[in-house]
């Protein structure tokens, strides 16, 4: 259960509940990977009183939808499908439609948004017109990795719940159980580049990004004049990466680089702090740009390659 692991925010929810007065909207922040989506449905099986895992008709999800009919073909078939990039302003004037009627089983009823921060603008701006006047019995469960993209508005209607990431002993154990034919070298790979992040350590071995990792740890140690690592980068990547991988690599090279940060002092920190707020930049773009993935993972080489060159300078 998720709310196992973060028991204090577990504990936060569980006193409120018993509160005279629930806030209507909570904003679970923290990084991707965490399991807050799994702690908001379990919040919400909670506030609704529901028993068992089936679906709730008092709990109501907005979430990324398949890209088109082909893909909700592929969903419905149960095969890999591709996700549209945002939610939707229809989506969430679909839940604002619903929401105007009493709750189905009870007197109360929960709205996750999951993530919050990939709402389109309209989206967003819609949302809040409900988090300004909820109705009754409706209380709104925002799970948000990136919470400085939602509008302050919205933050500031909302109760914070924070999402600590957890010690690499805990992330071992469930990267364990999770994979437990991976190879023991991937799978120490995958708990050092996931920052505490079971999510992000269960993507490492499913993606196949230990060769992008080896990688791109060297590039931070060697500045690559002759391409020669970037190539090898660019080869581990593949010729045709999905987006989720494209994704992947971008969050992988952050990962390495606050790693390298961590380790290195104030007064040396250089192009490592430059690098990682260009390969953050690059995840915030990542969402509604349409990058080509050959010049992608080649900006991302470069970037960890000019770490290295100011590294070896100093």
């Amino acid at each position: 259960m998720s709310a196992a692991r973060h028991p204090e925010a577990w504990s936060q929810w569980q006193a409120a509940l018993g509160g005279a007065r629930l806030h209507h909207a909570w904003l679970l922040a923290g990084p991707q990977g965490l399991g807050k989506g799994s702690f908001a449905d379990e919040a919400a099986r909670a506030l609704v009183g529901a028993d068992g895992d089936g679906a709730h008709p008092d709990i109501l999800h907005l979430t990324h939808l398949p890209k088109d009919d082909k893909e909700q073909k592929k969903k419905d078939d149960g095969k890999p499908f591709e996700l549209k990039r945002n939610i939707t302003i229809d989506q969430v004037r679909a839940v604002q439609r619903r929401i105007t009627t009493r709750p189905t089983l009870g007197d109360r009823r929960a709205i996750i948004v999951e993530p919050a921060d990939d709402m389109e603008r309209g989206a967003a701006n819609a949302l809040l017109k409900s988090l300004e006047e909820p109705p009754a019995g409706t209380y709104f469960l925002l799970v948000s990795h990136r919470p400085g993209r939602l509008l302050p508005t919205i933050r500031s209607r909302c109760r914070t719940l924070r999402f600590a990431p957890l010690e690499d002993d805990a992330v071992a154990r469930l990267v364990a159980e999770m994979a437990p034919d991976a190879d023991r070298f991937v799978r120490d790979a995958a708990v050092a580049a996931a920052a505490g992040s079971p999510g992000a350590a269960e993507r490492f071995i499913a993606l196949d990004l230990a060769p992008l990792h080896a990688i791109m740890v060297r590039l931070l140690s060697d500045p690559d004049p002759q391409l020669v690592l970037r190539g090898q980068l660019a080869a581990a990547m593949g010729q045709r990466p999905t987006r989720e991988r494209q994704l992947a690599a971008i969050d992988l090279a952050r990962s390495v680089l606050a790693g390298a940060m961590r380790e290195t002092g104030p007064a040396d920190l250089g192009k490592l702090a430059d690098a990682y707020a260009a390969v953050v930049r690059l995840g915030e773009q990542a969402p509604t740009y349409n990058f080509d993935p050959g010049l992608l993972v080649m900006e991302i080489g470069s970037l960890l390659a000019s770490a290295a060159a100011d590294r070896e300078a100093a």
